[in-house]
């Protein structure tokens, strides 16, 4: 029953509905909101119609195999511009005739109605990203020439996804969208939004999204319109429109399923309520001054602390990469039940899997439970942990012309639930326990983007980075400033220290971390909080350790390739160190575990700022048992100096 749910409840709630304003309208009133809908777009049919009788020929002489339709729209006006220069029951013959794909139930209506029923339709959420995988099983279109009838504007992942499966893209486009005739209800809406009056955005298209932005950028109200974003809640109808936001810069904050209009309205009613108080909290977070490192707090004392300050300690402090991980049971039963973005999505869930994990081993300091790669997400990527495949980024970064679609973070409120996980870890840790927060360093992060995933020679990241410096620095630029913002309100949330990962840096050469890779991250360093340490870790390349240094960060990171001792000796002992025990050791007997640790320990010659750590994560394979030995055998042999 409607009384039962949640509302609106007086909330402004705004929409750039066009077609179904009035419905709009009444929904929104209906759902307990103060309704402000005002028509964003039109269609205006392209005056030349030649390019759509060239089209409409080539598909009557069988020149096109597969007929993709996206829109009802686009393809009632296909024909009509088109039948009095080919016949109109000849060209619903030929369509008949072809391989018909529909994208939505829209076109098939049309189509139905012209008597022809489709070959394939594409189930909902209709994205580009479900017509793909619908042609890959149901009409493989490799060396076929496939029409597409577009949107108003083109979808370049859709015609990319079709060539990277051999098509030959044909493109049919019947109108653009523009304003509406009567432009000032929208302007009003942009200034009321601006002003931060509205409460909750509704987006029922990507169009609207992007002629909103236009029109912002036309007023001189961009700036003003995204800084608004950051306090109000916006709902997206689907994953198409979803694309449009984070594209243009703007978090999504709810996305309709299914993608419906009743849909969209009443469920951002029972969300708007929650998400406003999130969104609140984290701008003020942002304007909060970092108290992660500050003196008066009861980590600032703790060993690990002092260890990074390069002060004397008691005992070695001692903490893990992946201490909370699948080679805990804990760990492995909740991942049973989530998948692991929806894990890294839940701060409660997240905090509860760290906390478990630091009772168990005992270790002197604890990291937030999250992963590298949701800022890519965050700034454009489409990311999704595939199963048994590891992360995938479906719309890679392979040209310089692909960089303009990364997005510069300019606050951290699209990654909320990062920010939301150090609050609630920092919360649920005994006091005196430190909080590391962490991000992908950016080459790591660029290596990501470029590669798609996975890689052994980084023959895309290095085929951009040498070819085309321009968009190399423009992306390494992007992902430093990101970072920094990442980072940032981490430490104001209350981490007290951070680390930055480069896992990907060893394929780099020194000249190369020098010339393409050094003067990011030092102006990212640079401009992280002051007072709070910065932990610089890098894997696969002694060499680098001294690059690496000079970039900054106040404890360098080592991995098991270099003995301990020698690696403080080229960063320089102005510089704490963490390492470097390698984590196959954790396999082996109790025996080779503490001699090896024994070992690491000597080469640290009892000097001020050491923190004890594996060269990398612990493996899933690892017994739970020999990393909690490990833990107290670093401690004791540590305080036996």
């Amino acid at each position: 029953m409607q009384n039962s749910r949640r509302t609106f409840d007086g909330l402004q709630v705004a929409s750039l509905e066009s077609r179904r304003a009035a419905e709009m309208e009444r929904l929104i009133e209906k759902t307990g909101g103060v309704a402000w809908v005002s028509p964003s777009m039109r269609e205006v049919p392209l005056e030349d119609a030649r390019p759509a009788v060239e089209f409409a020929n080539r598909l009557i002489t069988g020149q096109i195999d597969v007929f993709v339709l996206l829109t009802g729209v686009g393809t009632r006006q296909f024909i009509e511009k088109v039948e009095r220069h080919v016949g109109r029951q000849r060209l619903i013959d030929a369509i008949a005739d072809t391989t018909t794909v529909v994208r939505g139930p829209k076109p098939t209506v049309v189509l139905k109605e012209l008597g022809i029923t489709p070959s394939v339709r594409v189930p909902e959420p209709n994205t580009w990203r479900e017509l793909l995988t619908t042609l890959d099983t149901e009409v493989p279109v490799a060396n076929l020439v496939v029409g597409l009838q577009e949107y108003g504007t083109t979808n370049t992942s859709l015609i990319a996804g079709l060539e990277a499966r051999g098509a030959i893209v044909e493109r049919l486009q019947i109108y653009e969208w523009a304003f509406p005739e009567d432009i000032a209800p929208l302007k009003g809406n942009l200034q009321r939004i601006a002003d931060g009056e509205v409460d909750v955005l509704l987006f029922t298209s990507a169009n609207q999204v992007r002629n909103l932005v236009r029109l912002a950028n036309t007023e001189g109200q961009a700036d003003r319109l995204r800084r608004a974003a950051r306090s109000m809640m916006i709902a997206s109808i689907g994953p198409t429109c979803s694309d449009a936001l984070r594209e243009l810069g703007f978090p999504v904050d709810f996305e309709a399923s299914p993608p419906k209009m009743g849909v969209l309205v009443q469920r951002a009613a029972e969300q708007a309520q929650v998400v406003l108080e999130r969104k609140r909290a984290v701008a003020q977070i942002s304007r909060l001054e970092p108290n992660g490192g500050s003196a008066t707090t009861p980590a600032h004392d703790s060993r690990f602390m002092r260890a990074c300050r390069r002060e004397p300690v008691d005992r070695t402090p001692v903490w893990l990469m992946r201490q909370a991980g699948r080679y805990m049971p804990e760990y492995r039963e909740v991942r049973a039940k989530v998948g692991f973005l929806e894990l890294c999505r839940n701060p409660q869930l997240c905090s509860e899997v760290m906390c478990t994990a630091v009772e168990f081993l005992g270790v002197d300091a604890a990291i937030i439970f999250s992963d590298l790669l949701p800022i890519l997400e965050s700034m454009g990527l489409e990311l999704e942990f595939a199963s048994g495949d590891g992360p995938v980024i479906h719309n890679p970064v392979r040209e310089g012309a692909d960089v303009d679609r990364v997005i510069d973070l300019e606050s951290a409120d699209a990654l909320h639930y990062v920010i939301e996980t150090v609050r609630q870890t920092r919360a649920d840790l005994p006091e005196h326990l430190p909080l590391i927060g962490f991000a992908g360093a950016p080459f790591t992060l660029a290596s990501y983007a470029i590669e798609g995933g996975a890689s052994r020679n980084y023959l895309h990241t290095k085929t951009l980075m040498y070819r085309d410096h321009g968009a190399w620095n423009a992306l390494m630029d992007r992902l430093a400033n990101s970072v920094a913002v990442y980072l940032n309100a981490q430490i104001a949330a209350g981490a007290q220290a951070v680390q930055l990962f480069d896992s990907w840096i060893g394929c780099l050469g020194p000249e190369d971390y020098r010339t393409y890779v050094a003067p990011h991250v030092k102006r990212l360093i640079e401009t992280l909080t002051p007072g709070v340490p910065v932990i610089h870790f890098g894997t696969g390349n002694p060499e680098l350790l001294e690059p690496m240094a000079a970039a900054g960060g106040h404890v360098m990171g080592v991995d098991w390739r270099i003995t301990l001792d020698d690696a403080w000796r080229r960063v320089g002992y102005d510089r704490a160190v963490q390492g470097n025990l390698d984590p196959l050791v954790l396999l082996a007997d109790s025996d080779t575990i503490r001699e090896r640790t024994k070992q690491v320990l000597a080469k640290a010659g009892g000097r001020p700022g050491h923190i004890f750590n594996l060269g990398h994560g612990i493996l899933p394979q690892t017994p739970p048992d020999n990393a909690r030995a490990l833990i107290d055998t670093v401690h004791e042999l540590s305080s036996a100096r």
